[in-house]
């Protein structure tokens, strides 16, 4: 089969397409023919070789992408779950194990990492829900804020942070978040309950409007400790880059792990029914042919893409 992968790390110019041979599913895996696969920012660091001690001395090709959406076409034994061949489903993958990741004409999961595809979404827009949507409810379980509770969003017009707010609101939470003049309309949409501009001085926005400190911050923006300011005493702070401080005041600094609830299939399976009723909203930028991942990558860190790129794997032999 075929994978856009890369053979040595660098810049968006060493994916290509590569031949591999096809996985094989064991015990409690799943096969699945991709369709479609979601480019994120994690893919770039996979690429450019940023987190290749995870690795752990494997040699390539090494093959991004972290969200798939596609059809089961081998079920492996042993296997406890009601999918089926034939059925169509979403995935959350870890590119860093032994299959690989998303970029490939198949690839092998466990079977709690997949779940059926939401209801009316067609498999562009279901290969972007799985990996930031989870980041962003495994984020919201760790702060545990409570209903009525008032949390902040950074990075609010991204995919994990429009996860973030959509999520934080379905737990009857407040909502503050960022955006620019060009996307503030969109994060209203979303459902922020209030809108300040993003900058690296946001959190004396946030707390303008919450002046005791919001509870907590989803920091989809990166900016770590820039954003301590706007939490209370005793607050919290969920971090998608592993960030780990130091905060002082009490404030608890969580590192969100996604890989970690990969196989947490009953969060997948809530997720996949959100989207199915419109609670998560699936936005696609843009579909381009599997073969110009590389031109994918270019756009993603070019900056102001709204949604997700996502690779369209169908044109490749079955």
């Amino acid at each position: 089969m075929r994978v856009i992968g890369l053979t040595e790390f660098g810049g968006p110019e060493v994916l290509r397409v590569i031949e591999v041979p096809d996985p094989v599913p064991g015990p409690g895996e799943v096969r699945i023919r991709v369709h479609a696969a979601s480019v994120n920012p994690t893919d770039t660091l996979l690429r450019s070789g940023a987190v290749s001690a995870r690795f752990d001395g494997r040699p390539g090709p090494y093959v991004p992408g972290m969200d798939a959406a596609g059809v089961v076409d081998a079920v492996g034994p042993d296997t406890d779950t009601p999918l089926r061949p034939g059925d169509p489903v979403v995935a959350i993958v870890l590119p860093y194990g032994p299959h690989g990741g998303a970029y490939a004409e198949r690839i092998v999961v466990p079977a709690a990492s997949a779940v059926p595809i939401p209801s009316g979404a067609d498999f562009p827009a279901a290969a972007t829900l799985l990996m930031n949507a989870l980041t962003a409810r495994v984020a919201l379980d760790l702060l545990a804020v409570p209903a009525g509770g008032t949390v902040a969003v950074t990075g609010a017009a991204g995919a994990f942070g429009g996860y973030a707010v959509q999520l934080a609101k379905n737990d009857g939470l407040r909502v503050l978040a960022d955006a620019s003049a060009a996307d503030t309309e969109l994060v209203t949409a979303l459902g922020a309950d209030e809108v300040v501009p993003r900058g690296d001085d946001v959190a004396d926005r946030f707390r303008a409007l919450a002046p005791g400190g919001v509870d907590a911050v989803l920091d989809g923006a990166v900016l770590n400790g820039l954003v301590l300011p706007a939490i209370r005493d005793g607050g919290g702070l969920a971090v998608i880059r592993g960030w780990q401080g130091p905060a002082d005041r009490g404030i608890r600094v969580h590192p969100v792990m996604v890989g970690e609830a990969a196989t947490d299939h009953a969060r997948l399976l809530r997720l996949r029914e959100q989207a199915g009723t419109d609670e998560l909203t699936l936005r696609v930028a843009d579909v381009l042919p599997a073969d110009q991942a590389a031109e994918a990558h270019r756009r993603l860190a070019e900056g102001g893409v709204r949604g997700r790129l996502v690779l369209d794997f169908t044109a490749f032999p079955s």
